[in-house]
C-alpha cells in the first residue's frame, strides 16, 4: 500500500553527492512486484521507451555511463510533458514551458541484484520539486519474481500554494509511476513473456512534432547543467 505524510526529508543515494531535499516534503511510497526475474527487469528497464502507457516522455539521453567495481553507473536526461493542471494554469503565466527535463542516476549492482535509480526535475524546482528513489531487487517471496520499492518526496517553494502544490504533485507522481509500470511490464512481455501476445493497442505511439520540438529545446537549455554535474562526478565514477 502507497504510504505518505507531511515529512522533513534529507535523501542520501546511490552514495553521491547530490543536492539533498531539506524542506518540508510531502512523502509516498509503494511496493510492488514484477512477475519476472531480476536479470529480466534490469534488462527491460533500458527499452522501456516508447510505450503507449508513457506518451508524456518524449526523449532520452546518456549523458555518462561507466562501469566502476563491477557496478553500472548510468547519469541519464530525460524530457518530459508538464501540463499544467486547470488551477496552475490561473496562476501561472501561459508562457510557462510545457515541457520538464529530469536528471537520473542509476547504479547497477549484478553482484547484489539491485537496480537503483534517483531521479528530479532540473527546471520549475521553485514551483514543484520532486525527487524519486527506485529500487528493483530479488523479490524475499519468489526468487524467480523482482521487488519494485519506490519513494518520492513532492515539495514546493510557492508560499501560500505549498499545500496544494505538493498535493497535486503525489497524486501525479502516483498516475505516472502506475504508468511506468505498465510500460515496462508491456516491455517484459515483449522481451521475455513469449507465450502471451501484445495487443495492437501496445504499439508505441509516434510523438507530434511540435512537442518533439519543444522536447529538443528544453532538452538543450538542460543537458549542459546535466553535464557539468556528471563532470562533477568524475572522479568519483572513474
Amino acid at each position: 500500500e502507497g504510504q505518505y505524510g507531511d515529512r522533513g526529508e534529507i535523501v542520501e543515494v546511490l552514495d553521491v553527492n547530490i543536492e539533498l531535499v531539506y524542506r518540508m516534503a510531502k512523502y509516498h511510497s509503494k511496493t510492488n512486484v514484477l512477475h519476472n526475474s531480476w536479470d529480466q527487469v534490469a534488462a527491460a528497464y533500458w527499452q522501456r521507451y516508447p510505450n503507449p502507457h508513457s506518451k508524456h516522455v518524449l526523449s532520452e539521453d546518456v549523458v555518462s555511463r561507466g562501469v566502476v567495481d563491477n557496478k553500472l553507473h548510468s547519469f541519464r536526461l530525460l524530457t518530459k510533458t508538464n501540463h499544467l493542471p486547470k488551477w496552475g494554469e490561473r496562476v501561472f503565466p501561459a508562457s510557462t514551458p510545457k515541457c520538464a527535463s529530469i536528471v537520473e542516476e542509476s547504479v547497477v549492482d549484478p553482484v547484489a541484484k539491485t537496480f537503483t535509480t534517483f531521479t528530479w526535475n532540473l527546471n520549475f524546482t521553485r514551483i514543484m520539486l520532486v525527487k524519486e528513489k527506485v529500487v528493483y531487487s530479488v523479490s524475499p517471496e519468489n526468487s524467480a519474481w523482482t521487488q519494485v520499492h519506490r519513494e518520492a518526496w513532492v515539495s514546493s517553494g510557492m508560499y501560500g500554494f505549498i499545500r496544494a502544490i505538493q498535493h497535486f504533485g503525489v497524486e501525479r507522481y502516483k498516475k505516472n509511476s502506475e504508468k511506468s509500470t505498465m510500460g515496462l511490464q508491456l516491455c517484459l512481455e515483449r522481451l521475455f513473456n513469449k507465450g502471451q501476445e501484445v495487443s495492437t493497442e501496445h504499439k508505441p505511439v509516434e510523438k507530434k512534432g511540435l512537442l518533439k520540438e519543444k522536447a529538443k529545446v528544453a532538452k538543450e537549455a538542460a543537458i549542459h547543467v546535466a553535464q557539468q554535474k556528471a563532470q562533477q562526478k568524475q572522479g568519483t565514477l572513474m
